[in-house]
């Protein structure tokens, strides 16, 4: 069924998909490939490209999801609990002409309506994806790899609810780039997730029964200490993770792509404590420089968001 007709070029909306196929990469990464009448209008600026995914709450029919531009107004004006769940998640891959999109989600243990679907859904159960359209001018919406156009190393820093995102950037980056990839994930066996690319120094943990993130705060120190050698310390506003959101991708003038050349490029996202700790010991104690660096806290540890 198609949300919307041929001729509709809005440079994003609500695509109506179906599982086709559902393939086990890892312990803990699991691809899901959607097929839909009309996802050869399905857009893919590339990188990390945040989609969301609507998925439809036990019992109920995505019918009743609001499909007009502004769908996220008239979603919250409805009734809690009829609403249909949405995460976010990254593009993995685009096939316009066979009209599939591929989108990689972590299977873990269940703790809210997307860990349920993930685990339950079989080929045939229906999505809906909020999506770039191929008509979205090359404008990169959500997209938040925005590195000078000159960079000479790159730390792309995550836990394993960026390894989708990270896992694209090795696969479109050039071959002549250079960098290094801090990566946790729940398993050892899960460290075959990430491609190779040959300017990349990977260095990825599976934490198992250890500490959550140890293997983060240590190696994106060591790494970004080494990628930055004279890098000046200055000082970096604290975001309350608890109650704010730690989201921070330079775009102007004052940084980013805007930026003509940077030594260091720095891309850091996953769970929001994380991801303020490392910010902080980046900016303020290795120095890398604010305007080429990207901070995404993905999600708080305990708490589901949509």
């Amino acid at each position: 069924m198609s949300t919307a007709a041929a001729t509709d070029t809005r440079p994003m909306r609500l695509f109506r998909a179906r599982v086709s196929r559902i393939t086990d990469l890892t312990p803990s990464f699991r691809r899901f490939t959607f097929t839909g009448d009309d996802l050869h209008e399905y857009g893919d600026p590339g990188y990390d490209q945040r989609i969301k995914v609507v998925f439809p709450r036990p019992g109920g029919s995505l019918d009743t999801m609001p499909t007009a531009d502004d769908w996220y107004t008239p979603w919250r004006e409805q009734d809690p609990d009829e609403r249909h769940p949405f995460r976010t998640y990254t593009t993995r891959a685009v096939r316009n002409e066979l009209r599939e999109v591929d989108v990689d989600m972590v299977a873990h243990e269940v703790s809210g309506p997307a860990s349920a679907w993930i685990r339950d859904a079989a080929p045939g159960d229906e999505v809906m994806l909020a999506a770039p359209t191929i008509h979205h001018g090359g404008a990169r919406l959500g997209v938040d790899f925005v590195p000078p156009e000159r960079t000479e190393k790159y730390l792309l820093v995550g836990d394993e609810t960026a390894a989708p995102a990270i896992a694209v950037m090795l696969e479109q980056l050039p071959r002549e780039a250079r960098g290094v990839v801090v990566l946790e994930v729940p398993y050892e066996a899960d460290a075959a997730y990430l491609p190779e690319h040959p300017g990349f120094h990977i260095e990825v943990a599976g934490r198992g029964d250890g500490e959550r993130h140890a293997h983060l705060d240590r190696a994106a120190a060591e790494q970004a200490a080494a990628l930055c050698p004279d890098g000046r310390g200055s000082d970096v506003e604290e975001v309350d993770v608890d109650s704010g959101l730690l989201w921070e991708v330079p775009r102007t003038a004052k940084g980013g792509a805007a930026l003509k050349s940077a030594p260091l490029y720095a891309w850091v996202a996953g769970e929001a404590g994380a991801i303020k700790r490392i910010r902080r010991h980046l900016v303020r104690e290795v120095g890398v420089d604010r305007r080429a660096v990207a901070f995404m806290g993905y999600w708080r540890l305990g708490r589901a968001e949509n």
